[in-house]
């Protein structure tokens, strides 16, 4: 099984691979199921793979989805939500296929400022039911969102992108509220509960608004001490509930911070550094440089 990335997406789907699209702190955009079909007549039909990005359909048409272990014949409307977590996939059973989609990358809903982590929302969690058969009144209204963020893509709105975060937003809570309510509130083991104090812990630290702001906690054992644990139970307990290890999770938001940073603010690099948490800016320019084969300069540019 392979991870599709997005510029194998774009290859897949016969679209424009956006320009600079490893360079943007967060990737987003959405598609008409009908227009993109005429594209991929002579397409083979894409595998059950895991896929690097998410990914919100709201199809109408029959179809069968394939999600994890689960195989779902869906008769008229559906609303599928894909995460980069699960391997997935949906087979069209008849050709009166229409609706839309949209994908975007975990670095995009980063810079929303309710503070949401998308990775945490019940919708894109392990062992959860993604797939909404909905009804003709459900159908509609989530048309009517997709409608939106497609006319909304193509304007020249300065801040469309927070709007369409939005958007992204309101489908993920359309979905949540279709779910049992047992899906959104699972108990809380130990674990669990040492994995969200973690997390919430991590968000404290930002967002960086000073070149003189630096960063309290900075490494496994910073957040260990902090939560009274010791770091290999809590590099354990992660691994359990996100597949990750301590630092990984660290140096991932830590490398969105300085995305942002670099992107939109006029810093120089020592101070980006600094506020990260780097003592030298060579460290820092090789840190980045591993997590996204840029140097920081080359990504601001």
């Amino acid at each position: 099984m392979e991870i599709v990335s997005l510029e194998d997406f774009y290859k897949d789907t016969a679209a424009l691979i956006p320009e600079g699209i490893n360079k943007e702190i967060g990737h987003f955009n959405v598609f008409r199921i009908d227009e993109l079909n005429k594209l991929l007549k002579s397409k083979p039909v894409m595998p059950y793979n895991r896929r690097a990005y998410y990914k919100i359909s709201m199809i109408r048409g029959r179809n069968r989805a394939e999600y994890a272990d689960k195989v779902i014949d869906i008769e008229k409307n559906a609303l599928l939500f894909g995460t980069p977590k699960i391997p997935y996939n949906y087979v069209p059973l008849d050709e009166d296929q229409s609706g839309f989609f949209c994908v975007f990358t975990h670095d995009f809903l980063v810079q929303n400022k309710s503070g949401v982590v998308v990775d945490d929302l019940p919708i894109f969690q392990p062992g959860g039911y993604p797939i909404f058969q909905l009804s003709d009144e459900n159908s509609e209204e989530i048309t009517a969102i997709f409608k939106k963020m497609y006319k909304e893509l193509s304007s020249d709105y300065a801040y469309k992108y927070d709007l369409l975060r939005n958007y992204v937003l309101e489908l993920i809570h359309y979905g949540q509220k279709l779910q049992p309510a047992t899906a959104l509130y699972p108990s809380h083991t130990a674990s669990a509960r040492v994995s969200s104090l973690f997390v919430e812990l991590l968000e404290r630290q930002f967002p960086i608004e000073s070149p003189h702001q630096k960063l309290g906690l900075r490494t496994a054992k910073d957040y260990a001490d902090r939560l009274a644990v010791h770091v290999n139970h809590l590099n354990k307990v992660l691994k359990e509930n996100t597949g990750k290890t301590t630092t990984s999770i660290i140096s991932g938001r830590v490398i969105q911070e300085a995305k942002i940073l670099l992107k939109q603010t006029d810093w120089n690099i020592s101070e980006i550094s600094y506020c990260l948490g780097f003592e030298q800016v060579a460290h820092f320019s090789n840190f980045f440089r591993k997590q996204t084969s840029l140097a920081p300069l080359a990504f601001r540019s």
